[in-house]
């Protein structure tokens, strides 16, 4: 039976970011994965070019149970340290936007240096290969499809749920549970939005239509990229609040964020009287936009037919849209799992369970979800280094 210091289950950014440090602390370091290639969600990241962390890191950006956890890993390992290791490592990066930082070629950039890295401390990969039963005495011992291991330190990096089709599971909860840890509900996140059939017939005539959006639900709001889909809604604005809502919320949507549509209308009433609300709607929104707004209102005629009050109520339907979705699209396209492995059960500096020693939970697995634009992925490098120093 082989033997090593650390195992590692997964093969994702925390798991081979813990790898690397204790590969640097001359521990024998064994990764497993079930899929054909390290780093399968890097790859697919940020459109193919990994927004691999944000310049505005900061704990309110996180959710989880206890807000304050994941502050300990991300003071001691910040986004600069990572950006000063993309940089040692000669990848060309740009800001997109809201601090937002990406590769200028390609995701693999990001893997490479995490693989050369490994490579360089001696850690040992193995892919395609699935871990059936974990077991503890004095040590570890991980049954997989290529045979037992034993090791001293077992670090849980298999992330969540989101994305099955790449083989996303609930082993990390199952290893959780299986030694006593909690699990917080685990959902999808940073997911779109979708409908009922009454509501999603005229979005669904929308499809494709985009404009800049703010969106609130439970006293959050962002102010985003907002899309119309067959589905329902999409972009980032919606992405951000899909962690924020539970099933029964509504959304207030304001499609015109950055002024007021009524004073617009009310000036075009003045000059030019005989155009339809829709149509002076157009100016400021998509056509289709316009039309759909100016119906759920209910106004008829040409401008110069409506009143103070039924601009305003117009504004309203603008500014204060207002509607329910009864679902989101699943684990299937969330970027990521909300929930987790309750951060009660862990030490915040070592990411090591509370009462099993040598089991370590780095990364998506735990119950920290960060904001969409690189946060996750900080996560992910700030936990894997944590664990990384002890294990």
């Amino acid at each position: 039976m082989k033997k090593v210091d650390v195992i590692i289950i997964g093969a994702g950014a925390a798991g081979m970011m813990c790898a690397i440090e204790a590969g640097r602390r001359r521990r024998s370091v064994l990764v497993l994965d079930h899929a054909k290639k390290a780093g399968e969600k890097i790859r697919i990241s940020g459109g193919g070019r990994c927004n691999f962390t944000n310049m505005n890191i900061a704990p309110d950006r996180f959710l989880s149970q206890n807000q304050r956890f994941a502050l300990s890993a991300l003071k001691r390992y910040t986004q600069w340290d990572f950006i000063d290791r993309v940089a040692r490592a000669h990848i060309p990066y740009h800001e997109k936007t809201l601090g937002q930082l990406f590769c200028d070629n390609s995701a693999q950039d990001i893997i490479d240096m995490l693989l050369n890295d490994m490579d360089a401390v001696g850690v040992y990969l193995e892919l395609e290969t699935s871990v059936v039963s974990v077991e503890k005495d004095d040590n570890f011992i991980v049954e997989t499809s290529q045979g037992r291991v034993e090791s001293q330190s077992l670090v849980v990096a298999c992330g969540g749920k989101s994305i099955p089709k790449m083989g996303a599971s609930g082993l990390g909860y199952k290893i959780a549970e299986q030694f006593g840890l909690n699990i917080v509900e685990t959902r999808p996140a940073l997911v779109p939005l979708t409908f009922a059939q009454q509501d999603l017939e005229p979005i669904k005539a929308m499809a494709g239509t985009s404009v800049f959006a703010s969106v609130t639900c439970n006293n959050t709001t962002f102010d985003e990229g907002f899309l119309f889909t067959h589905r329902g809604l999409s972009g980032p604005s919606i992405l951000q609040i899909s962690s924020y809502w539970r099933e029964g919320d509504a959304l207030s949507v304001n499609l015109l964020p950055a002024y007021d549509v009524v004073e617009k209308l009310r000036d075009a009433r003045a000059t030019a009287g005989r155009v339809a609300p829709h149509t002076a709607l157009a100016k400021h929104l998509p056509r289709t936009l316009a039309a759909y707004v100016a119906q759920q209102a209910g106004l008829t005629g040409n401008l110069a037919d409506q009143s103070d009050e039924r601009l305003a109520h117009l504004g309203r339907a603008v500014h204060q849209w207002q509607i329910k979705p009864v679902g989101s699209e699943g684990y299937r396209t969330a970027e990521v799992t909300l929930g987790g492995v309750d951060t009660d059960d862990l030490d915040a500096k070592t990411m090591q369970a509370r009462d099993v020693d040598g089991l370590y939970f780095v990364g998506e697995v735990v119950d920290v979800t960060g904001w969409l634009g690189g946060y996750n992925f900080q996560w992910a490098w700030s936990s894997g280094w944590a664990a990384g120093q002890v294990v």
